[in-house]
């Protein structure tokens, strides 16, 4: 089997922590780890270096990563116009973050990465500056929108650490929202999408998909919510009309402990905290960002861009060492089908 191309690691936003965890990454991974590019600022990534620009390398393509990567980090360099100050947001970064992102979708898409490994973006300065999408994952999703996907197309949210790997149904969007956007059809498209993802991307030849009621109790069969009844049962029921294993829905108060995490591959999870709290309670410090469903393979550590440790050289890279090896193994799983 032929290896894959190395990994585009873009530099998310520069002022946070992205730098410096990116830089840890290289130095635990250069010794026989998976190669990567970083797509981003050369002066930046520098500046997040104990060693400054010594143990970085300029590329002109990111083909010439994978030879270069045990001796120095490999850096497809697109400079910012503006200074970056750690711990600053600043809206007049957005611009080039953008650029980042699209430059490393567009690698991916065109097979010279193997896939896309994104450090943490902050919404706040973006949206400042017109960015029209809600993160990360709804801009990949239209990025690569047009090109060609076998089976179900996402983008679907899925968090993984340790054993445990959640899928969301809603994302960012506000609590007293989301009853109004859960619908059969979207709770079914997340299951078929995660299914897909845990066949070809996990290597699990028969997914077990354990899905969440809504409400306390999963609604004590519509005595605390309608949702479950009206919603959540048809579509476990439409999942296995489709020969998908799928039960539920099932309290999620008591679908995270060990025991009952040994009784599914991935749990699809109806809001954000209900999925993101027991990876985080699990391992906080490892867990990993997916998408599903897009034509590409991109992951992402699993916290935010920490402008209040940025530039502090205090930044724990164990979350994107986990999502860069997630990555990697991913494109082998893809590669070798």
């Amino acid at each position: 089997m032929a290896a894959p191309a190395p990994l585009a690691l873009t530099l998310g936003d520069p002022a946070g922590v992205g730098p410096e965890i990116i830089v840890k990454a290289w130095q635990a991974l250069r010794g026989g780890g998976e190669p990567f590019v970083v797509i981003g600022d050369f002066q930046a990534l520098a500046a997040a270096s104990p060693a400054g620009a010594s143990i970085l390398t300029r590329v002109g393509s990111v083909q010439e990563a994978g030879a270069l990567f045990a001796a120095a980090l490999p850096v497809l360099d697109m400079p910012l116009s503006a200074p970056v100050v750690a711990g600053k947001a600043s809206s007049a970064h957005a611009a080039m973050i953008v650029r980042w992102i699209e430059t490393a979708a567009g690698l991916a898409l065109s097979g010279a990465v193997s896939g896309v490994v994104t450090a943490p973006i902050a919404k706040a300065p973006l949206y400042e500056a017109g960015f029209g999408f809600p993160g990360h994952t709804e801009f990949l999703a239209e990025l690569t929108a047009l090109a060609p996907l076998n089976g179900a197309r996402g983008p679907v949210m899925m968090l993984a650490a340790a054993d445990l790997r959640t899928a969301l149904v809603t994302i960012h969007d506000p609590y007293v929202e989301v009853p109004a956007l859960l619908t059969v059809e979207r709770i079914v498209r997340t299951g078929e999408v995660t299914a897909q993802a845990l066949k070809r991307d996990f290597g699990i030849a028969a997914p077990r998909l354990a899905v969440t009621g809504l409400n306390p109790h999963a609604g004590e069969s519509g005595s605390i919510g309608r949702e479950e009844v009206d919603v959540i049962i048809p579509a476990v029921q439409a999942l296995r009309a489709r020969g998908i294993d799928a039960v539920g829905p099932k309290p999620a108060d008591t679908l995270f402990h060990p025991e009952a995490r040994a009784t599914y591959d991935a749990a699809i999870c109806m809001y954000h905290d209900q999925a993101l709290i027991p990876v985080k309670m699990l391992d906080f410090w490892g867990g990993v960002n997916l998408t599903l469903g897009l034509p590409i393979v991109r992951t992402s550590p699993d916290h935010g861009v920490g402008y209040d440790i940025a530039g502090r050289g205090v930044a724990r890279a164990e979350s994107m060492i986990a999502a860069i090896r997630m990555a990697s193994e991913i494109a082998q799983r893809r590669l070798a089908a």
